[in-house]
């Protein structure tokens, strides 16, 4: 996997009460992906990207919701989020690398 891909897979991390509370008693971090990234792809990202060793992934397709609107119904894009499991002792610091 090269660094162009790299950066293709990882789109953002995925800042919520959930996945905060998530990170606090699990040693996980949720990071939005690109929709046709696999688990080995996001695994590969993260541990070159952040220097750390990835346990387990999990990904999931979220859909997007339903909203009216004047024009009658609208779509949100569907999107992938992805559960990094770190090893322990691992942790990613988001407020240190910006």
């Amino acid at each position: 996997m090269n660094k162009e891909q790299i950066f293709r897979v990882l789109l953002a991390p995925h800042v919520t009460e959930k996945a905060s509370l998530v990170g606090d008693t699990g040693n996980q971090v949720v990071f939005k992906v690109a929709s046709g990234a696999t688990k080995r792809e996001v695994k590969a990202a993260v541990e070159t990207l952040f220097e750390v060793q990835v346990k387990d992934v999990r990904v999931m397709n979220v859909k997007g919701k339903t909203k009216r609107n004047k024009n009658g119904l609208g779509k949100c894009s569907d999107w992938k989020k992805a559960y990094v499991n770190l090893a322990a002792g691992q942790d990613i610091d988001f407020m240190a690398i910006g």
